[in-house]
């Protein structure tokens, strides 16, 4: 009864006119950012934040927009995915080998239409989800003391590279880099200046707005730079819709089976939108067996991984929510929006900022029906608009990011600022060294700062009240597992996404 209460609260926030057009609108953006191949839900989402602080939205109308991008960036994804044979992002590669297929058998529209249900699907499956576990898992959270917050983001970090990540000792490496960068400013606890070497502008610490738009949208425009990718793509005609209920029908089961694994998928630390839509695939191609033509044209073939990745997306929520632990890089980025606005990310949230939360999560539910009234019958416009070489588009993106970081402290200082983090994520890339995890160290550095000191005071400096709770101890325990089973089973995961990257490409 307590949540359903809470849940009309969201929906009054969620309703009001302003926070219903901010919706709309960033679901549109999010959908276009998404079929734009390599810019992605992060990036997106990081080049909106200063547009946010420049038109002076309320927290709650900023971070429902934002919300609605990165949901709109997960839809938008398999358009390039299915048309071009392109994924805008690599949760959406798995859709490419069989709505490519699909695409070209003269079934475009029918391929679309099936992945914008799909992805309608898994996001409201996991939405309920949502709303079901993240207050449960915020009332629990708050027995967590300074040892047991400092194990979570410990855990949070070995996590982070997931068991599909590339490499766990550029993740780890990367999130170093992030605490380090967490450490420069005045320390509050003593006063002393650290690493601020007598510029003015670093005593109150690294903006986290400015390290984020140009680690993504600044690197993002150095890479489009050297590849010069200035032509379009011919992509596959789109013909008139000609889908059936029974075939609608025929995916429900595919749908809600993948509903189900994106949202665990995406709730599991560092694991992600990209594993989501990988195992709802593969479990989906073992379900169906040679009754299916999986990567030949299959409509499951497209609906397992589009509901897989947007139930990830939407699970990736529940621990940023109630932990302030970001699930995945987008997340991240939401994470620190929240940040900026003074908002403590947590349990405590639940009951402080309720309107906020609970706004959010309506939000979500009535985004999905947007976005769901949006891809079918605008898809014609998202083709047409994908069809612009990058070359026009990609400049404009940026301009937008420059003019709003600007605008929200009229600093010339932060735009060379955002330069040099731009140029240090065009270096990381280059050296395959993640961006998720430097901007997690730079967000969550302050707070395990804050937590381990605060435990040091209590335990007068004995180290193992990190480890005194049966709590403190699982934490540590799954995060030990945590930088364990990349190196196990992370090499089989790999091996089996870059042999269906292969088949796409």
């Amino acid at each position: 009864m307590e949540t359903l209460h809470y849940l009309s609260l969201g929906f009054g926030v969620a309703l009001q006119s302003e926070n219903l057009m901010f919706a709309l609108m960033g679901c549109f953006i999010g959908t276009l950012i998404g079929a734009l191949p390599g810019l992605g839900p992060a990036n997106g989402v990081a080049i909106l934040i200063p547009l946010a602080f420049t038109l002076g939205l309320k927290p709650e109308t900023a971070l429902i927009m934002l919300t609605a991008v990165y949901a709109g960036a997960m839809y938008g994804g398999r358009i390039s995915s299915i048309l071009l044979n392109i994924p805008g992002d690599e949760p959406a590669m798995m859709t490419c080998l069989d709505g490519y297929p699909m695409a070209r058998q003269g079934k475009a529209a029918e391929a679309l239409a099936i992945s914008a249900i799909a992805s309608f699907m898994g996001s409201l499956i996991a939405t309920v989800g949502l709303i079901l576990l993240a207050p449960l898992l915020a009332r629990f959270a708050l027995t967590f003391g300074p040892a047991e917050y400092f194990a979570l983001f410990v855990l949070a970090f070995a996590t982070l590279g997931g068991i599909t990540g590339k490499n766990p000792m550029k993740t780890l490496m990367a999130a170093a880099i992030g605490l380090i960068i967490a450490t420069v400013g005045i320390d509050l606890s003593t006063g002393t200046q650290r690493y601020t070497f007598g510029v003015l502008e670093l005593y109150e610490g690294v903006d986290f707005i400015i390290a984020i738009v140009g680690l993504f949208a600044v690197s993002e425009l150095l890479f489009f730079i050297e590849e010069k990718a200035g032509k379009g793509r011919e992509m596959i005609k789109v013909n008139p819709l000609k889908l059936k209920w029974r075939e609608i029908l025929s995916i429900m089961p595919t749908t809600i089976r993948g509903g189900i694994l994106g949202f665990i998928a995406g709730v599991l630390p560092g694991a992600g939108a990209s594993l989501g839509s990988f195992i709802t695939y593969t479990l989906e191609k073992k379900i169906v067996g040679k009754k299916g033509h999986f990567g030949e044209g299959d409509p499951r073939g497209v609906a397992a991984p589009e509901s897989g990745n947007n139930g990830a997306s939407s699970g990736a929520l529940v621990p940023m929510l109630t932990l302030g632990v970001p699930g995945s890089g987008t997340t991240a980025v939401l994470l620190a929006m929240l940040v900026s606005l003074n908002i403590t990310p947590g349990p405590l949230m639940f009951t402080q900022n309720a309107d906020l939360v609970w706004g959010v999560i309506a939000a979500l539910l009535v985004g999905n029906f947007m976005l769901l009234l949006l891809n079918i019958p605008l898809v014609g416009v998202f083709v047409k608009i994908l069809s612009v070489p990058p070359m026009y588009l990609l400049p404009i993106v940026t301009m937008v990011a420059f003019v709003g970081i600007y605008s929200i402290s009229h600093s010339t200082f932060d735009l060379y600022f955002m330069i040099a983090f731009g140029v240090a994520g065009y270096l990381l890339r280059k050296l395959e060294i993640p961006l998720v995890p430097v901007i997690l160290g730079l967000l969550l550095g302050p707070e395990m700062e804050k937590n381990l000191r605060h435990a040091m005071q209590i335990s007068d400096g004995d180290w193992s009240i990190l480890w005194s709770s049966g709590l403190s101890i699982g934490l540590w325990l799954v995060a030990i597992i945590g930088l364990l089973l990349p190196v196990i089973v992370g090499p089989i995961l790999r091996r089996r996404m870059q042999a269906a990257k292969e088949k796409v490409g």
